[in-house]
């Protein structure tokens, strides 16, 4: 009977004498040598012994190595086989472990040839893949078809050696890198990316920056850049912001006109604006009127880069809607007279202003601004004045524009009386009356242009003018319906020869001026008490559509005969002045 027992940690094998009584000795006399390495014999058994490092595998028979568990994080780095460049153990099975920081996926090469009769496979991680497992290999033998070159694609591989017990060799050596995963080149429209690269990898960074146009929207909030990095699975970070055309929103509308709605209001999208005409025009750059050939380009405004409409002229500044002057919507019959006339239309005499106290007139010169005589106002701060009403009945008047006093600006040279009655000196009687809300034009209300300062505006005698009001008539001491009539400049020294209508003992010489001019004195007609402060109107003669306002009615020595009037062109930079340092922001 054959036994065997256990002794000093290792298996001893024990056998039977031989029937001759010897010991047979295992490790010699049998064919096959029962141990892989070392062979102990004994009386009566053997036992197996393997060399330094090695193990004893459980059939106590087999020698191994530990060869597994090794776990490589470096980016560069070498495997070989056990004992390499020493012939490797039989029966042995080694797993080696690469585990790189994400980001970077694992490549191999076989640095020396591979000389082995066992196997080696390596495979991938599953829980590290997108996808399901890869494997490569198992590469066997001598018949190791050519070089060896992997990309995994992957940040994790395990390389796994299989011997067998057919033999030993040299084995093999294998070198690993840790490449950087690369990121595609991504088409982003409308965008230019910075550094240009033929190839981006993991934590590279780009600028993407959109071009002339565009922004990108995150939020609420627009930029016209934005940076995107490469990152560990591959994908560009950021990916779902796109460089899209930069919105300008909805045109602002401007006052007395529009804006056409635009199709679009994306970047290079175009509107126009148009003014309220004919009451209107579009104020160009330079403050003037606007040519006929210059409205379309004028008016244009483009959805521009930055987000603003622009225009080419005035930038993202809105056009200004400016009041057309001196153009009546009808014209006057020359037969009408003020002084026993027939009634005029206000659309004759769309400038006409009608204050009620006192009873007088004015002339609408700006939608902020009024023009009148100094003793119109001097002892009204605050007078109460329409427009656009043919008719001063109290009814007709409600329907019209009520005018309301934000400041009166009498020209500093006008001589203040506590007895008004008494005046004699008319010089400089001229005001201005600034309005609190801007009158809107029509075909019943617009200004009069004031006059040119070059001499082209200079009066002459028998220079033909208009003029208007509500004061008294031959039959009347105040008219209900607007009056009008047609007259010619004449020279002072007329006005000085009529006699004074009523003259005080106390009034003294009346005062003559260059400040003034006379007109009148012919087929009665005149303007008298009521009339004052309104415009001696007259055709410009640059432009023979527009009237002008020579005049402002001032003062007479007798009704029906000749009438002395304020020359406004004597203070046409006063006027300009006090309008422009008394205008604010809003009023503009």
């Amino acid at each position: 009977m054959c036994l065997c027992s256990q002794l000093l940690g290792r298996w001893r094998h024990e056998t039977c004498l031989n029937p001759g009584g010897g010991d047979i000795n295992e490790c010699t006399d049998f064919a096959d040598v029962p141990c892989s390495h070392f062979c102990n014999n004994f009386i009566g058994g053997y036992f197996c012994s393997c060399p330094p490092e090695y193990f004893l595998h459980d059939d106590m028979q087999t020698c191994g190595v530990n060869c597994s568990g090794d776990v490589f994080t470096a980016l560069i780095g070498e495997i070989a086989s056990p004992n390499y460049p020493n012939p490797y153990p039989e029966n042995s099975r080694c797993e080696y472990q690469i585990r790189l920081e994400e980001g970077f996926q694992v490549g191999l090469a076989l640095l020396l040839k591979l000389e082995c009769s066992g196997a080696i496979t390596a495979h991938c991680s599953p829980d590290l893949l997108s996808s399901s497992d890869q494997q490569f290999g198992p590469y066997c033998g001598h018949g190791f078809p050519g070089p060896l070159n992997i990309e995994t694609k992957s940040n994790a591989l395990d390389i796994i050696f299989q011997t067998d017990l057919t033999g030993q060799e040299k084995g093999w050596k294998l070198r690993y890198h840790g490449d950087p995963i690369p990121c595609p080149k991504e088409d982003t429209p409308n965008s230019v990316w910075e550094p240009a690269k033929a190839k981006y990898v993991f934590r590279d960074v780009v600028q993407i920056t959109c071009l002339d146009g565009f922004e990108v929207v995150q939020g609420r909030v627009g930029a016209t850049s934005y940076h995107s990095t490469c990152q560990s699975n591959g994908k560009w970070s950021n990916s779902k912001l796109k460089c899209q055309p930069v919105d300008c929103g909805i045109p602002e509308p401007i006052k007395n006109g529009k804006v056409e709605d635009p199709r679009s209001t994306l970047f290079g999208a175009v509107t126009r604006y148009t003014c309220e005409e004919p009451y209107y025009y579009m104020e160009n750059e330079g403050g003037g009127r606007e040519r006929e050939s210059e409205k379309v380009l004028e008016g244009e405004y483009r959805c521009a880069g930055n987000g603003s409409w622009v225009n080419e002229e005035l930038g993202t500044e809105l056009p200004k809607c400016v009041p057309v002057c001196g153009v009546p919507s009808e014209p006057f019959a020359e037969e009408q007279r003020i002084i026993g006339g027939s009634n005029a239309d206000i659309k004759s005499f769309p400038w006409q202003v009608f204050f009620t106290n006192p009873w007088a007139g004015g002339a609408l010169i700006d939608e902020y601004w009024v023009l009148t005589a100094a003793h119109v106002v001097e002892g009204n701060q605050e007078p109460t004045m329409y427009v656009g009403s043919t008719s001063v009945q109290t009814s007709r008047l409600a329907k019209s524009q009520m005018l309301t006093t934000e400041r009166v600006f009498i020209h500093p040279g006008w001589k203040m009386l506590e007895v008004p009655e008494a005046r004699t000196n008319f010089d400089n009687d001229i005001a201005l009356v600034q309005l609190k809300d801007p009158v809107k034009m029509g075909p019943t209300t617009s200004p009069i242009c004031l006059p040119g300062t070059s001499s082209e505006y200079n009066l002459r005698d028998r220079d033909l003018g208009l003029i208007s009001g509500w004061g008294r008539t031959e039959k009347r001491d105040r008219a209900v319906h607007l009056k009008a009539a047609k007259l010619p400049v004449a020279s002072l020294t007329k006005c000085k020869e009529v006699k004074v209508e009523n003259p005080r003992a106390d009034a003294g010489a009346y005062v003559f001026t260059p400040n003034m001019f006379c007109a009148g004195g012919e087929k009665g007609m005149d303007s008298c008490k009521g009339d004052s402060g309104g415009a001696f109107a007259m055709w410009d003669p640059n432009d023979k559509t527009k009237f002008y306002a020579a005049g402002l009615v001032s003062w007479g020595p007798q009704c029906g005969t000749y009438g002395l009037y304020t020359r406004v062109q004597n203070y046409v930079d006063w006027i300009k002045k006090t309008m422009q340092e008394n205008s604010t922001p809003s009023k503009d």
